[in-house]
């Protein structure tokens, strides 16, 4: 459990980055800018395309071809980064829901009421969630609180 709370996937769940089925096509173009070997032209053709983040993971040899991208060398990377990113994207699909912030509630909530069974502290209220975060913190407690026990945080 340490690990996954040290893990530096929570840290990028923080920020504010858009999923990358979230992308714009701004953020389509930023990232084929970053690809090793590719010309800054393949950026171009995803926002003449206004290719986002959804449409750039369907993407195919095919669909690549359709929107303009031809030379083979260029086509083969893009389709091995696609995929890299796909897996990512499914990597994250859990982890991603999750937020320091939420995580942060619910150690704070154990910590009071660890020090409360051994008469250190007062009996620990519930803890208090601000609105924004309330449907994910719910979601974080179901998920590592499954069933009755989540009612002990709720």
């Amino acid at each position: 459990l340490a690990q996954q709370f040290d893990d530096s996937k929570w840290t990028e769940q923080g920020c504010n980055a858009p999923r990358i089925k979230e992308w714009a096509s701004d953020d389509v173009s930023c990232w084929a800018k970053s690809i090793d070997n590719i010309s800054d032209d393949v950026a171009t053709v995803f926002v003449e395309n206004e290719i986002k983040g959804n449409e750039l993971l369907a993407l195919n040899m095919e669909g690549l071809k359709m929107i303009g991208i031809e030379r083979a060398g260029t086509l083969c990377l893009l389709l091995k980064e696609i995929k890299m990113l796909e897996k990512a994207s499914l990597d994250d699909v859990t982890l991603i829901e999750h937020s320091p912030y939420c995580f942060g509630k619910i150690l704070d909530h154990l910590r009071l009421k660890q020090l409360h069974s051994q008469a250190l502290a007062e009996e620990p209220t519930l803890p208090k969630v601000c609105d924004l975060e309330r449907g994910r913190f719910e979601k974080v407690v179901k998920y590592y609180f499954p069933g009755e026990s989540a009612k002990f945080i709720l």
